[in-house]
């Protein structure tokens, strides 16, 4: 009796402090790569090329997610999407234009558009609006010590991390990319390197670390630590280069040993972050996560040579068995790789196939570390945190608004599209007869390459999902695409959907120091 009694005043015990262990403050570590695909890290079984071992590390850790979703194809709308949990439609950043110097606050439609498209486009805000309670500024006025590192992209002063409830932004750059090069020199106006040929993710993640150890450790803390790897332009270590020269297979679709010696590089900064959080001590009062903003780039092309020296051309990198990559609709655009470590919460090397958005961090962060939601904030995301424990729920529908049409492999013209339990509808905006929409309807579960529409075969799922599209456009007042007016049908040229226009990007030759 007394040994009963003693194991169950010891799993009260237990059961409490790891509630009351729930409840405390936690430190954030939001990690975001950029451009980084689904397939592009060891985690989904694909990938025989590129090394992530770190990333592999932290998922030992926590829950990774087999679907887990951008908020768009393109970056700077997800990363406004994670910071307020609204979707592109609501908060209208829709294209990464924010380092445009005019600054546009509203989304809007154009006012034309040339005889060969059917629909006129929408026109993407481009700057992220102070006025939006960001998830920094409501752990800010918590008590958190807040920093951002890395590629920011929605807008400069004054709609810099700084404006945006971040003390510290390092190294204050609004551009697209990293200034110029990875690898020093850089061109960042007030952000010079330490060293010739400093790898600028070496940096970030030693002045990220340099943070760690000089904060305020009697406060939380929130960081992005938002990588400038993997986007263009397409450098890394020469010798790490050299390393996946000799790993090439022209049989594996991922082959490009720069882009692989990039990917090296983005998990080396994670391993370094990890080590640093391990050495303080803090492990266990740290939520970290790791996603990526959009798909993997397949539009660009890099010069290459293999190891005996034959140069050849490879695209960055194949999303494999998804469709299509950065920049489209398809599944290879949109869906990420996701490790959530939650101290208290998470299950450690769980794999869950629940279905999340860039748009869930912010309902889940604040719901479950008490603080509230500002009254009149709309959000669209969900609290996923049940998933954190391995149990299954049906997600609201999952909507991704791309109101327009880059043209790279496997481009549609302006889109949006629902995800709704086994199945993906895409609506494209009046490319169907006489100025009616057009539609893709997959099964997800069955056909994760999205090769079979089934739109023809299911009118009554196109039905009931696009009304599903149709209350979310609604709802979110996204001045969407119309018709085009001026469209020509005798110079349409619909073969050229999906085609990249031009063919591949291919950066120029490196100049040889």
């Amino acid at each position: 009796m007394k040994n009963n009694v003693f194991w169950l005043c010891n799993g009260l015990l237990a059961a409490f402090t790891l509630s009351v262990n729930a409840q405390k403050p936690k430190n954030i570590l939001f990690i975001l790569a950029d451009d980084l695909g689904w397939n592009d890290v060891t985690l989904y079984g694909n990938n025989s090329f590129y090394e992530t071992p770190n990333i592999e590390r932290l998922a030992s850790r926590g829950v990774v997610f087999t679907n887990a979703y951008s908020a768009s194809p393109l970056s700077s709308p997800t990363r406004a999407s994670i910071l307020t949990g609204q979707t592109t439609a609501r908060h209208g950043v829709t294209a990464p234009q924010c380092h445009e110097p005019k600054a546009r606050l509203k989304a809007g439609v154009a006012l034309k558009s040339g005889p060969l498209n059917k629909s006129i486009e929408s026109i993407s805000a481009n700057r992220l609006s102070t006025d939006l309670p960001t998830l920094a500024k409501l752990l800010k006025a918590e008590g958190y010590s807040t920093a951002h590192f890395g590629k920011w992209h929605l807008g400069p002063e004054p709609f810099s991390p700084l404006q945006h409830g971040f003390d510290v932004d390092i190294p204050h750059w609004p551009g697209p990319g990293p200034a110029g090069s990875f690898v020093a020199p850089w061109k960042f106006p007030t952000f010079k390197e330490n060293y010739s040929n400093e790898h600028i993710e070496d940096r970030m993640a030693e002045e990220a670390i340099a943070w760690l150890r000089n904060r305020d450790k009697t406060k939380p803390f929130y960081m992005n630590y938002w990588q400038f790897s993997v986007h263009a332009p397409f450098d890394a270590k020469e010798e790490v280069i050299d390393k996946y020269r000799k790993k090439i297979d022209f049989s594996n679709p991922q082959h490009s040993p720069t882009y692989a010696a990039m990917v090296e590089a983005m998990d080396d900064a994670v391993g370094k972050l990890l080590d640093e959080i391990d050495r303080q001590g803090i492990a266990d009062e740290t939520i970290i996560v790791f996603f990526s903003d959009n798909g993997g780039n397949m539009y660009n092309g890099i010069h290459e040579t293999d190891a005996n020296g034959k140069s050849f051309i490879a695209v960055p990198t194949s999303n494999t068995p998804l469709r299509g990559g950065k920049a489209t609709m398809y599944e290879g655009g949109v869906r990420v790789p996701c490790v959530i470590v939650w101290p208290g919460l998470s299950k450690s090397g769980l794999v869950s196939d629940v279905r999340l958005q860039a748009t869930d961090f912010y309902p889940t962060f604040l719901e479950n570390l008490g603080i509230s939601i500002p009254k009149g904030h709309v959000i669209d995301g969900v609290n996923f945190s049940s998933a954190l424990q391995g149990e299954k729920y049906d997600r609201k529908p999952m909507f991704t608004y791309f109101p327009h049409g880059p043209k790279v492999p496997d481009w549609m013209p302006a889109s949006v599209s629902v995800h709704w339990q086994d199945w993906k509808l895409i609506r494209i905006f009046n490319y169907g007869l006489n100025g009616n929409h057009a539609y893709r309807l997959y099964n997800i579960k069955n056909d994760i390459s999205e090769r079979t529409d089934l739109a023809s075969f299911y009118p009554e799922k196109v039905a009931e999902l696009d009304k599903m599209i149709e209350d979310f456009l609604n709802d979110t007042k996204a001045p969407h695409p119309v018709a085009n007016p001026a469209f020509q049908l005798e110079k349409y040229k619909p073969e050229q959907i999906g085609i990249q226009a031009g063919g591949l990007k291919v950066q120029p030759l490196k100049k040889k120091k």
